[in-house]
């Protein structure tokens, strides 16, 4: 489906929210992720623009799967014995920055940014009741991977925002695909047997 980059922005939204709003106690972050504060898809910018607080999990990078783009087509029997191939989809990665905004609280990001950490620790695989959008109901599983980007990487993402360096992390989503939009192919049925012309004729020997 076309729609994998929003189902998996969505469902990576909702997991936040919905982890930050079970932060409860006396130093929890439930009681801050209230009104405005909020996870956005929107840029650390756009959010300060808006005058919203919370996490900014903005998709930065998409970039094909080299590892399977040799996937083989998807192939099941149809009622008439004939077999459909459907073209594979395109594999894709897709990279978050992950940004938490506190205004002049270093400790607040500090504890956002931990929460996030620790979900998607605790979570490396979304799969199931936790898909949103498209996603839900299917067998999609998002595998997520925290990167660890170097300094000219980082510096590159920030000077593509226009804006000074903040506190943040980056991470890789596997396993969403697009898929082809190309007819799928069917295979003809053997319709008869002609083993007259099957029959391999040796060269006599001189």
């Amino acid at each position: 489906m076309y729609t994998a980059l929003a189902a998996t922005s969505e469902t990576l939204r909702q997991m936040l929210v919905t982890s930050m709003a079970a932060d409860i106690g006396p130093s929890g972050l439930a009681g801050f992720f209230t009104g405005t504060t909020t996870v956005s898809l929107e840029t650390p910018q756009e959010m300060e623009r808006a005058g919203r607080q919370g996490l900014s999990l903005w998709l930065y990078r998409v970039v094909r799967d080299e590892n399977r783009l040799n996937d083989p087509p998807r192939a099941r029997t149809l009622p008439n014995g004939q077999v459909e191939y459907t073209p594979p989809p395109l594999p894709i990665r897709l990279h978050y920055l992950c940004t938490p905004l506190a205004r002049n609280n270093p400790g607040t990001e500090h504890r956002i940014l931990g929460r996030v950490l620790q979900l998607f620790h605790t979570n490396p695989i979304v799969s199931g009741g936790n898909l949103r959008a498209e996603f839900t109901g299917t067998d999609v599983e998002l595998h997520v991977h925290l990167e660890a980007l170097g300094l000219e990487e980082i510096t590159r993402v920030w000077e593509a925002l226009e804006g000074s360096y903040q506190l943040s992390v980056s991470y890789e989503v596997t396993l969403a695909n697009i898929d082809s939009v190309a007819a799928p192919l069917v295979s003809s049925l053997v319709e008869s047997v002609r083993p007259e012309f099957s029959v391999i004729v040796g060269q006599e020997a001189s």
